[in-house]
Formats: C-alpha cells, structure tokens, sequence
C-alpha cells in the first residue's frame, strides 16, 4: 500500500477531500519525522505502535576487497516496534 492508496481510503471512507485527506497524512508523517529527527522523541499510537529512535555505537569495519579498516561513527535511526494488539492480530489473521 503507497501513500497514495492510504489517501485514497481515506477519501472513500470519511467522504472528505482529496486535498484534505492529503494535507492531514502529509501533516501527521512529518509530526512523526520532526518528533524523531529534531527532537530525539518516540511516538507512541496506542494499539498501532511506536516509532522510535534506535541508537548505533561507532564501530569498526573491514573492506575486504581492498584489505582496509574503516571507523562507522555512532549514529541514531528510526525504527518501528509494533503494538502486542497488532502483532496478535497479525497472528490471529496468519492462523486463518
């Protein structure tokens, strides 16, 4: 499903504008993307999940080909745990 199959469903199901529906889902991802990149802040949606802020230690690598190590720096990046209600009812729905 694109953004624009979640905008489309929307518009079927409330009966509101096509440039409402989009003005609200464009607003509601970028609520979530500030709240994780400037303010360091998880979301949590009740009975959907929680996008949060997953943090990487530096750490060294090797590139094999040319037989050189490499420092990764630490760095921070988003992640996605969904809620126990959802993964049950994905459970629930693979039994079927």
């Amino acid at each position: 499903m694109t953004k624009a199959d979640i905008i489309n469903e929307i518009v079927e199901t409330t009966g509101v504008e096509k440039k409402a529906a989009q003005a609200v889902v464009e607003t509601f991802m970028d609520s979530i993307r500030k709240s994780l990149v400037e303010r360091r802040e998880n979301v949590y949606l009740r009975g959907f999940g929680s996008f949060i802020v997953k943090h990487r230690a530096s750490k060294t690598a090797r590139n094999i080909s040319k037989n050189t190590t490499l420092i990764i720096d630490a760095h921070d990046f988003p992640g996605f745990k969904p809620s126990k209600s959802f993964i049950r009812m994905m459970k629930s729905s693979d039994a079927e």
